[in-house]
């Protein structure tokens, strides 16, 4: 890792280097997104974590192309819908996301979900996408270690990235040990939990003496655990509140305390999508 605050990188298993923190725009209508994104690379944000699912492509294509950054200093990161698993739809789905996101390519490509099959057929698609330069990497989310050792047992490459739900709540250790183990950087998603734990006593005490807020801690305790973590926001004041994580460490004592909380899920509909039958 090197870099400080939103300069932060994670060097991936293909060399190359990821910003640790950024803004995720999981169910944010086009015009959340557009607002949202421009505010977040003007205030510093270069990781932008998007998906063909979530349909609003276009408005982050739009949003980097207003900010004035230079492309080459974001980070743009979408996924594979369900529907478009298989080689050729693999081939045919990344080119429209290309298409909305009005970009020359995309720095990395995930797999959202095993779900759809074929997982070894869309991830042979995206190694060709990225022999063309069209991705820089390519990963995975929500995969278990099931999907992962099958994907070693077709032959594919190591994915570079794992995105699967992470918070002091939903810890998946065995998913991050073995992560970690093959050079696989682990991602996670949802690392306020949704907001639902804002009143916890708990963590409302220990932000308190941090003098940072609930969600602030949260998401430091991802940072801290060396994970990249994407907490999404559309209000500009959540988005700078986000971000400000990066002059408070939390010590020893409060994150053995965080990785002992009580296991509970925060997207219910997705229960066991990491524990799925490979469909090959």
């Amino acid at each position: 890792m090197e870099g400080e605050g939103f300069a932060r990188k994670v060097t991936l298993n293909d060399g190359n280097k990821m910003p640790m923190f950024g803004l995720g725009v999981f169910a944010a209508s086009g015009e959340e997104t557009l607002r949202a994104a421009k505010f977040a690379l003007k205030s510093g944000y270069r990781l932008i974590d998007t998906a063909a699912y979530y349909e609003n492509e276009a408005e982050v294509g739009q949003a980097i192309k207003e900010s004035g950054i230079k492309r080459e200093d974001i980070f743009l990161v979408t996924k594979l819908r369900t529907e478009g698993h298989g080689y050729d739809e693999c081939l045919q789905d990344f080119n429209t996301s290309l298409t909305k996101l009005d970009v020359s390519y995309v720095d990395l490509f995930l797999i959202h979900t095993p779900r759809g099959g074929k997982n070894v057929d869309s991830f042979k698609a995206m190694m060709k996408l990225k022999e063309q330069g069209l991705i820089r990497s390519i990963g995975v989310s929500n995969f278990g270690v099931n999907h992962l050792k099958e994907m070693e047992k077709a032959g594919l490459p190591t994915p570079a990235v794992n995105q699967i739900e992470l918070n002091a709540y939903w810890r998946l250790e065995d998913i991050v040990k073995y992560c970690q183990e093959k050079g696989i950087a682990v991602m996670g998603y949802a690392p306020i939990f949704r907001g639902q734990k804002n009143d916890d006593p708990i963590l409302v005490e220990m932000a308190s003496r941090y003098k940072k807020t609930v969600p602030q801690l949260l998401i430091r305790w991802s940072f801290q655990k060396g994970y990249i973590t994407i907490p999404k926001s559309s209000k500009p004041e959540r988005i700078l509140e986000n971000a400000d994580i990066f002059n408070f460490t939390i010590s020893d004592e409060d994150m053995k305390a965080l990785n002992a909380m009580p296991t509970e899920q925060c997207y219910t509909p997705l229960v066991n999508i990491t524990d799925c039958p490979w469909k090959g």
